[in-house]
């Protein structure tokens, strides 16, 4: 190995072993992307592909609509797509309740990791080549590897960390619009409206404040519309909002229509519940601000009171203590 090392800094100068080791880095990747991106020829595809050849010209045209919005990361969907269904499923939840609703939400959000990373890795080589250049004194092998692999390991998990906080903004944006939803829910349903159109018209209404619960509310009516079962479809909110609130809710409309009772008195009870939550969590934020500030109050008071009132004490000290010395 030190023979090796020798080698080839004899013949690559300083940087010799880093330029062998990112050359060995680009071979492996070349060489390992086309098994990669290579996609068999699934029988299922074909046996697809077979029967929409056999349909009528409508359906020809609807296939022609569809390739004409066709995705251009599909052909490396075996590369950018986890193939474990557990694990994607897990993703493509955690996607939606982020608002990424599109059917390559999962295939962008691997693409964006993979982009990052590996764009900010280029970044770091090439900032650790420049530093090599422009110092006289050898870069350290452990400040190389750090300046190297830590952009690319920003860049890698800056994706995940941005979807996470869009998932909770989202959330926290629900919770906080779901309590007037509920009221302005039940004064549709005691005008004389149908559920389905009081979750239309709150889904109107309140998409100027809380844009999110809006939309799960417009996808909710739409879901109802196009005929799919009302427990399924609510069920479906409560896993894409995933919020606690919204869950009983669900489960308060459910047992509602499932023992017949008022949907109307229903709601009356829980919008009540739901703003007595919303004054706690007020309540429990303000109670908590006092401990929040003690750190910055000790950090921005307790000084300068220190200063004011041993200062003279200190300076009249230092003052007698020189006039003794002398």
């Amino acid at each position: 190995m030190n023979a090796l090392m020798s080698l080839l800094t004899d013949l690559l100068g300083p940087m010799g072993p880093l330029y062998a080791l990112g050359g060995l880095g680009i071979l492996l990747v070349i060489a390992t992307l086309p098994f990669l991106l290579r996609r068999p020829a699934d029988p299922l595809d074909r046996l697809k592909k077979a029967r929409e050849s056999s349909l009528g010209e409508a359906r020809g045209k609807q296939a022609l609509r569809m390739a004409e919005k066709h995705d251009k990361l599909e052909k490396f969907s075996n590369f950018l797509e986890p193939q474990d269904e557990e694990e994607y499923s897990a993703i493509r939840l955690k996607l939606l309740q982020a608002g990424y609703k599109s059917k390559n939400a999962v295939r962008m959000f691997h693409f964006a990791q993979f982009a990052l990373g590996l764009g900010l890795l280029t970044l770091g080589l090439f900032y650790t080549l420049v530093l090599q250049g422009s110092s006289d004194a050898p870069v350290s092998t452990q400040k190389m590897i750090l300046t190297i692999l830590i952009p690319g390991v920003i860049g890698y998990m800056a994706p995940k960390y941005w979807v996470t906080r869009r998932v909770e903004e989202r959330k926290e944006q629900i919770v906080n619009g779901f309590p007037d939803a509920l009221d302005m829910m039940l004064v549709c349903v005691e005008a004389g409206q149908s559920l389905d159109q009081s979750i239309l018209r709150v889904a109107t209404e309140i998409r100027a404040g809380f844009p999110a619960l809006a939309d799960e509310f417009m996808i909710v009516s739409q879901e109802m519309k196009a005929g799919k079962d009302r427990v399924q479809v609510l069920r479906d909110m409560a896993e894409r909002a995933g919020v606690p609130d919204v869950s009983s809710f669900v489960t308060v409309l459910i047992q509602s229509a499932t023992f017949g009772t008022s949907i109307a008195e229903a709601l009356r009870v829980f919008s009540a519940e739901m703003r007595d939550k919303r004054v706690m969590r007020a309540e429990e934020k303000a109670n908590t601000l006092p401990t929040k500030m003690t750190l910055a109050t000790m950090m921005l008071t307790v000084p300068p009171l220190l200063i004011i009132l041993i200062g003279p004490s200190v300076y009249g000290i230092y003052v007698l203590l020189s006039s003794t010395k002398f």
